[in-house]
């Protein structure tokens, strides 16, 4: 087992990645831009090291910068966390050369399913479902044109090394097609320094359902079960539960048998989701593999009372997995809501501010990962997210009640948030009937459902 570890992140799932490895006995060190001299994850670090300014470019996604870190500071390996470098192959084969172990999947792993077209194809090939569309990259407006008009309309274009709904947009005839392409290829070129794309039929307001795989280097390969996370807004998830309310027991052992197929096509080793889209009649299709530990990861935890984090840890040090698949049994319902300092009524600006006063709720079956503290500043640099309230029950009914108490419980004073709107939504009719769909947030603004 690892004497050291450097995270390489901020906020909530650093201090999350550092609980994990006091528990385990292991020593931290942070890393820091100058903006977050005074977050929680430095104080609570054995070791901090700066890295740089305040810009993630200089700072978090600094490789040099982090790698001489953790060998300045004697660390044996580094956790990513999610965001920044969490799925940077590149980073990955830095650390392998520097002697650090990478606590995630190999860099070879991370390029085959970080690259979207070829994903598809990997997944083609296992026979996992898959929606119809390219099989390999496109580069040319023209040369998209032609593959659209096998396809058909409506079409999903995306960036081959896209995430978080960037340099993907839909077009819904071919009169916008090679506008729409080319507005698509542009942010992935600003984003990602990528002109790579590839085309889907498009699924419109599908249910967005993940399967939390896990995997050890010494072949098993555990389904830890699903979560929904069809409410979000711009491919930007707000609320996660697990199980899904909207699949039936016969789907939910297909799917999760095809994400163990997934992974094992792979050679898949650490924490990792496989996404799928699913239509009205509940036919699923793979979407993308997140090579890394989600945002979302609590609600699974709460579920099967599995510490991923743990495990991930474990798995990189060589160590097998400690369960097996017949020691998996998801039991009662759990919800995650993620608060964000942002303004829903101004399109979800970002609040940033100092935080004057902060009350967390709590109570049985009831979890809140956050950084933050009396006095924190809400940096305008970083992501906007400020703590997640995750809940578990004995069923789905009970956990939104819970959820909503713990919302109302909640105290955030010096910037808006959007309490309310989580809380606005656990109380609709479409939300608590299980029938909220993709397409869900942007009907409820407009008071649709």
């Amino acid at each position: 087992m690892f004497d050291k570890i450097l995270i390489a992140n901020r906020g909530e799932i650093a201090v999350r990645i550092e609980r994990a490895c006091r528990a385990m006995g292991i020593k931290t060190v942070a890393v820091y831009s100058t903006a977050d001299a005074h977050a929680l994850h430095v104080y609570l670090a054995d070791e901090s090291v700066c890295i740089g300014p305040p810009s993630p470019r200089d700072s978090y996604l600094n490789i040099p910068a982090i790698i001489q870190a953790a060998k300045g500071c004697g660390c044996q390996a580094i956790h990513p966390g999610y965001g920044f470098l969490s799925e940077n192959s590149t980073f990955a084969k830095t650390c392998r050369d520097n002697d650090l172990v990478f606590i995630g999947p190999s860099p070879e792993v991370i390029d085959r399913m970080g690259n979207k077209s070829a994903a598809r194809r990997t997944m083609m090939d296992a026979g996992v479902p898959v929606v119809p569309g390219t099989r390999k990259g496109i580069y040319s407006a023209e040369e998209a044109l032609k593959e659209a008009q096998n396809i058909g309309w409506p079409i999903m274009i995306k960036a081959s090394s896209g995430g978080g709904g960037k340099g993907m947009r839909v077009s819904h005839n071919e009169a916008d097609f090679v506008e729409t392409f080319s507005i698509a290829q542009r942010e992935s070129v600003n984003a990602f320094g990528d002109n790579t794309m590839y085309l889907e039929r498009a699924v419109l307001n599908p249910r967005h359902v993940e399967v939390q795989i896990i995997a050890d280097t010494h072949g098993n390969v555990v389904s830890l079960g699903e979560r929904d996370c069809s409410v979000q807004r711009n491919h930007q998830k707000m609320i996660e539960e697990s199980p899904s309310p909207f699949i039936t027991d016969d789907i939910r052992a297909h799917m999760t048998a095809d994400a163990v197929r997934a992974a094992e096509a792979v050679g898949y080793t650490s924490a990792g989701t496989i996404e799928f889209l699913m239509d009205q009649n509940r036919n699923y299709y793979f979407m993308e593999m997140n090579t890394r530990v989600q945002v979302e990861h609590p609600v699974t935890e709460m579920v099967t009372r599995i510490d991923i984090v743990r495990e991930m840890i474990r798995i990189a040090s060589g160590e097998p997995l400690s369960f097996s698949q017949d020691d998996i049994e998801v039991r009662g319902h759990a919800i995650e809501c993620r608060i964000n300092a942002e303004q829903p009524e101004r399109n979800f600006m970002p609040s940033p501010g100092t935080i004057a006063q902060m009350h967390l709720p709590g109570g049985n079956g009831i979890r809140v990962d956050s950084a933050t503290y009396d006095g924190f500043e809400v940096s305008p640099y970083y992501d906007s997210m400020i703590a997640k309230i995750i809940v578990r029950a004995s069923d789905r009914t009970e956990a939104i009640a819970k959820m909503s108490a713990a919302l109302d419980e909640m105290v955030i004073v010096g910037v808006q948030t959007n309490l309310d709107f989580q809380y606005s939504i656990l109380q609709n009719e479409t939300f608590r009937a299980g029938k909220a769909d993709t397409g869900f947030i942007e009907k409820f603004l407009k008071g649709e459902v």
